[in-house]
């Protein structure tokens, strides 16, 4: 036979005792995937020259490893465990566990509410009391954790109750260090998301006083026009010649009384939200600064938590009011000063509370100050290179950059000087874009007509509706299973499976159309006979994950993009378009946002579509988060065949940020600016003035190359953790929403 001719041995029962245990010890550890193992069980055969009998047998010998790999795992972590924490976490699956039961812990809370924050902190208190074995955790594979996490959370009460100890133990355990960072941002999210509706109730009821105000007051507003048109009629002149004949004295004085006993608009401002805040919101202070530990790597705001170590003291020692020596006024800004402390030179515990909550919210969302054990906000150094220094030249090289900052500098401004002097030679003979000079110098474009529809489309359209007049959804989505085979991506989260495949692809098709149209489970359950409720979120919970609901979506379009004939769709191209449309969701949904631009509470999906029109990424993002983000993280993340080389955005995905690092990563950045008609033209260098006649009026302030070399090592190490393997851009990218 050729196996004995090669020199191949048949596997034998220590060669397979052998193959486990290299399995357990060397590949395990690394991933938990059935097919790698398969891909490493084989190597190994073929380099110790054995022969397995067939594919299954393989894969029966990696499951078995990977089931004793976990069993092992799984005791490992439990033996670290204290007595008192395995009775906690048995009593946490008690039904009369309370905000700590297992049902509980498993949930992300609701919406940003004082009760909602205080028991979100009271499930983080009761992670953190556990004394779980963090330093197993630190090096254990993600995939494990990942595949542990998932199992725990489909399961009940009841069922994890039924595992024998350890397992039981070493699940829980794996599990609630998983949770525990999600529950620190989930709580930071809480606390932000207060602060900012605090802001925004207490600023629209401002507004509406100052609207009632100036309609009652009869003729404020008309004897205000009539001083400035006195005023800029005689600028010379003098008041009592000027104004006193349109308002004299004794109504001017009662005007300024008026205005002194209401406040400005900033000074009610922090009245309503200082009310607010006393009456309803400051407890929930004391629980933050009880679990949460505030860091900062910037010595500029090391003031700011010298002022939330002061305010738990003052909590402690229920103070009010204090002298203003005694308080660290450093953390106080100039705009505050007056709410703060009083006209005795006393501060206001409460009003200072409030001032540095205001303050914290900016400083975490810029990652300024950032939390202890979170992991969207940890510490933003971890997100960067930590051998950067030591191997520099490799991450230039995987960017494609010199390592000269001269070079780099030079090429964008021999480039950038090349296409000025390109625009200036044409721009006298563009129709469609020209100069208005007054009353300022601004561009002004010719909007494009509409593209006429090509020949054929309602013919094809016509034969389509012929063909297939009433295609069922579920029956597309069944014939794209069976085209892609994207089904192999679900695979259960427990140890085995019992399920024939035929009835399990039965269910998954079913379980994604009913959340894919929002159906619902039980919906879907309803229309057919042969499935019931429990089995379709047994599914639910076992098979479906977003890991591979991404996986599935990519197969999808990679087979959308190969199945085209270039003939009919043209050749796939390299550019990308990407925007985002708003979706109405319930108020209780922690990233739902009141839209300003379309009215209505929400969230956002971004797309990025190719040029047919193929979703090649979508992801969700809040209402009020930055476009430019999300952008970057679907030309990087999408994971398809298509090379994306230029990315077509509007006014709100592109910033200075977003151009700086598009060039960085590789990409050309192509918006559609709403406000062209203010912008101007940086110059590479001065005096260009005279070497640019036609477009001179639009030239601006030379660009500041030296500032661009001395930050060129700087931005590289910014760049990278949005190139390197990172789960989500809005994580790694420090440099997108990082320190200022």
């Amino acid at each position: 036979m050729i196996v004995d001719r090669e020199g191949f041995a048949r596997l034998s029962e220590q060669g397979r005792s052998d193959l486990l245990a290299w399995l357990m010890h060397h590949e395990c550890p690394v991933t938990p995937e059935v097919d790698d193992l398969v891909v490493a069980g084989f190597d190994w055969c073929r380099r110790n020259r054995v022969h397995v009998s067939s594919d299954k047998a393989t894969v029966r010998l990696v499951r078995s490893a990977r089931s004793e790999f976990a069993a092992a795992l799984l005791a490992r972590t439990a033996d670290a465990l204290a007595p008192s924490t395995m009775n906690a976490l048995d009593a946490c699956l008690d039904a009369s566990a309370g905000s700590v039961g297992f049902s509980d812990l498993k949930s992300d809370g609701g919406a940003a509410t004082l009760g909602d924050i205080v028991a979100t902190a009271d499930r983080l208190a009761f992670v953190r009391s556990l004394g779980l074995p963090h330093h197993l955790f630190a090096r254990l594979n993600q995939g494990w954790v990942e595949r542990i996490a998932r199992r725990v959370a489909g399961e009940t009460s009841w069922e994890m109750s039924r595992h024998e100890s350890a397992r039981r133990h070493g699940m829980m355990a794996i599990w609630l260090m998983s949770r525990e960072a999600r529950m620190t941002d989930h709580l930071v999210d809480l606390s932000l998301e207060v602060i900012h509706r605090m802001t925004a109730r207490a600023r629209r009821e401002v507004e509406k006083r100052f609207v009632r105000e100036i309609e009652r007051v009869h003729g404020k507003d008309r004897l205000l026009a009539d001083i400035a048109t006195a005023a800029i009629a005689d600028p010379d002149g003098r008041v009592c010649d000027v104004i006193y004949p349109v308002a004299d004295r004794d109504k001017l004085e009662k005007i300024i009384t008026e205005y002194r006993s209401r406040g400005g608009f900033r000074r009610q401002l922090r009245t309503v939200m200082r009310r607010s805040w006393s009456h309803h919101y400051r407890p929930m202070l004391h629980r933050l600064l009880e679990v949460l530990k505030f860091r900062s790597n910037n010595i500029a705001w090391h003031p700011v938590l010298d002022a939330l170590e002061w305010i738990a003291d003052m909590r402690r020692r229920n103070k009010r009011v204090v002298p203003a020596a005694d308080a660290p006024l450093d953390a106080i800004p100039p705009g505050w000063r007056d709410s703060v402390i009083d006209g005795h030179g006393k501060v206001n515990v409460i009003s200072f509370e409030l001032c540095i909550l205001t303050r914290l919210r900016e400083s975490i969302r810029a990652r300024e100050i950032w939390i202890e054990g979170a992991d969207r906000y940890r510490n933003p150094t971890e997100d960067l290179p930590q051998d950067f220094a030591e191997k520099r030249d490799h991450y230039y090289q995987v960017l494609k950059l010199p390592r000269d900052a001269a070079a780099f500098a030079g090429e964008i401004r021999a480039e950038l000087e090349r296409e000025l002097r390109e625009l200036d030679t044409t721009f006298p003979d563009n129709d469609r874009v020209r100069l208005r000079l007054s009353p300022d110098v601004r561009i002004s474009v010719t909007p494009f007509g509409p593209v006429p529809e090509p020949a054929g489309l309602l013919a094809l359209k016509t034969e389509i509706g012929h063909r297939w007049p009433m295609t069922s959804l579920l029956d597309v989505l069944k014939e794209t299973a069976l085209d892609t085979g994207f089904l192999r991506h679900f695979r259960t989260s427990a140890s085995r499976e019992v399920l024939d495949q035929e009835v399990r692809d039965r269910r998954l098709l079913l379980c994604l159309y009913g959340l894919g149209t929002n159906a619902g489970l039980k919906r879907v359950a309803g229309g057919t006979s042969e499935v019931s409720y429990d089995e379709l979120l047994h599914i639910r919970h076992r098979y479906i994950h977003p890991g591979a609901l991404r996986a599935a979506a990519m197969d999808t379009a990679n087979a959308t993009l190969r199945v085209r004939d270039p003939s009919v769709w043209g050749d796939a191209g390299t550019a990308c378009a990407s925007d985002s449309v708003k979706f109405a969701a319930w108020d209780r949904n922690l990233i739902t946002e009141w839209h300003v631009r379309y009215g209505g509470r929400g969230v956002m999906i971004y797309w990025h579509v190719d040029r047919n029109a193929t979703c090649i990424y979508s992801q969700l993002k809040r209402c009020s988060s930055s476009e430019v983000a999300s952008m970057i993280e679907g030309v990087l993340r999408h994971c398809t065949d298509m090379d994306i080389q230029r990315q077509y955005v509007d006014t709100h995905g592109q910033s200075a940020i977003g151009f700086a690092f598009c060039r960085l990563l590789g990409f050309e950045l192509a918006p559609r600016l709403k406000g062209i008609s203010r912008k101007k033209l940086a110059p590479p260098r001065a005096g260009m003035w005279d070497e640019l006649p036609n477009i001179a009026p639009l030239l601006a302030t030379p660009i500041n190359w030296l500032e661009i070399e001395r930050q060129y090592d700087e931005m590289i190490k910014y760049a990278l953790p949005c190139v390197m393997a990172q789960p989500t851009l809005n994580r790694s990218c420090a440099a997108l929403r990082g320190p200022r």
